[in-house]
């Protein structure tokens, strides 16, 4: 199974910083800069050549979330288990990890992808930082009877 993790490009800051909360409304609100959509449209184009035609694609309900995932021009569905400080387990529940059969892109946020990351790769450190419109690709396969998740790429919009 592949899972693709995209964190949405570069948006605007939420406008109260010191009581505005992960999530709430007017955090779901935030739009992406004009840097950020040249970001999206960047990576998108990219992905669009290398994900087959089955693959399913996820996206958290806020607006900077889904701004990303339009500049890649499939069919997606919004899904609550990732907005803002998502579950990892609820993630990974969601895109069927790891005995899914088509590739999965799920377009999120940080912490909860760099969560995934993390525990996916079994890392110390209970999460891995993530840029601004990244995508990390990872497999899982089983080699000599051992379950195992390796990293395709890493891809950032700067390299694209």
């Amino acid at each position: 199974m592949d899972l693709i993790l995209w964190r949405h490009a570069e948006a605007h800051d939420h406008p109260d910083l010191q009581t505005g909360l992960p999530g709430d409304a007017v955090d779901l609100a935030r739009r992406l800069t004009p840097r950020g959509e040249k970001q999206a449209t960047r990576m998108a184009g990219w992905l669009d050549r290398q994900l087959p035609d089955g693959a399913r694609i996820w996206s958290s309900p806020a607006a900077r979330c889904e701004q990303t995932v339009l500049a890649l021009g499939r069919k997606f569905k919004l899904r609550d288990e990732l907005a803002p400080d998502g579950d990892v387990l609820a993630l990974l529940e969601l895109v069927q990890w790891p005995q899914g059969k088509s590739p999965v892109v799920v377009v999120g946020h940080q912490p909860t992808l760099g969560r995934v990351v993390s525990r996916l790769l079994g890392l110390v450190e209970p999460e891995c930082s993530m840029k601004k419109g990244a995508v990390w690709w990872l497999r899982h396969r089983e080699r000599d009877g051992a379950d195992q998740t390796v990293i395709v790429t890493v891809q950032t919009p700067e390299l694209m």
